[in-house]
């Protein structure tokens, strides 16, 4: 797949592109759906298939003051596009200039003038332009006026209200990753570069590796059960969310103990899939006590991951499917 930072960027060869538009973090299903829709569009008019995206989402923007909980920074939304399969995506950076323009505007400069669309692709409830003054009804009279097509995708969701980022968010504050997972389609990942840590892990008899976290990050507090890919292996884990109230109150942390895993991973890219939570934070009355629980948590996330290898409930969902197939076999790094 190809990125491109700017419509400046993007080649004669691509214009007439089947285009969709949106933020898509989480790119759940409901934002499947929309590029699902791109892509057989794209395939009738043998058109490469492409998403439009703003980074930052425009809500960092106009409120930098309070951090948005965002579910897939740029570089694993751009993964989870390729997954899927899309040729191109175009990253735009939102800033004041961009955020300026009319609906009118945008349109013009951005979608005609620069990118060329054949078609565009939005979902049912995408606003654009300055004030958020675009809806779908106007892109569908816009296209009429400039000769590009447009498509419309309706809601879609479980019984009890339509698939959506904040309902995702929602969902991990509380906890229930698995079903925010039923929302995305597929496992919620967070990755990161390993960094040193405090090392009480290792005194405990549960060596950790220590993840800097995004300031963003709103995940309840607690223990879970984790997969983590390691370069294409895959491997069982639990990781801990909290502020080590049984030894110090300070900044919030991201550990996690691998299962049958030795070697160094100080420096290294790691991807953690968040399965299941075992447990909320708590303090104990001694490092005796703690080790004791952390040996029982560390069984239950066993039993837990077990029962997922036998039965992934993500595999029902194409993305869920694909991801899975990233990892090259489960292995013991010695």
């Amino acid at each position: 797949m190809q990125v491109f930072g700017a419509v400046e960027e993007f080649p004669e060869a691509h214009k007439g592109a089947v285009i969709a538009i949106g933020n898509f973090d989480g790119v759940h299903r409901g934002h499947q759906s929309v590029l699902g829709r791109t892509m057989e569009i794209a395939r009738a008019h043998r058109a490469p298939a492409g998403v439009m995206l703003f980074d930052p989402h425009p809500r960092e923007f106009f409120a930098p003051d309070r951090p948005l909980f965002t579910l897939t920074p740029l570089d694993e939304k751009l993964a989870l596009f390729e997954a899927l399969g899309l040729d191109l995506a175009v990253a735009l950076t939102f800033d004041r200039a961009l955020a300026s323009l009319s609906a009118e505007e945008f349109v013009a400069r951005i979608l005609v003038a620069g990118l060329g669309v054949r078609h565009v692709v939005i979902g049912y409830d995408f606003f654009f332009g300055k004030g958020r003054g675009g809806n779908p009804d106007v892109m569908r009279a816009l296209g009429e006026r400039h000769g590009f097509g447009v498509t419309v995708v309706a809601p879609e969701g479980d019984a009890e209200e339509a698939f959506s980022s904040s309902r995702v968010r929602a969902l991990l504050r509380q906890g229930r990753v698995r079903e925010a997972a039923e929302q995305l389609g597929h496992w919620w990942r967070v990755k990161g570069r390993v960094v040193p840590g405090a090392g009480r892990g290792q005194g405990l008899g549960y060596p950790t590796a220590n993840l800097a976290l995004e300031k963003s990050q709103e995940l309840a507090h607690g223990i879970y059960a984790v997969r983590v890919l390691i370069d294409g292996a895959l491997y069982d884990g639990a990781a801990y969310l909290g502020t080590r109230p049984t030894f110090e109150e300070g900044p919030a942390v991201l550990e996690v103990f691998l299962f049958d895993f030795e070697g160094d991973l100080y420096g290294r890219e790691v991807a953690l899939d968040f399965i299941a939570r075992i447990r909320g934070d708590q303090s104990f009355e001694s490092a005796e006590a703690l080790k004791a629980q952390m040996a029982a948590d560390c069984d239950e996330a066993r039993r837990i991951l077990a029962e997922i290898a036998q039965d992934d409930p993500m595999l029902r969902f194409p993305l869920g499917r694909r991801l899975a197939g990233e990892s090259t076999n489960v292995g013991t790094t010695k």
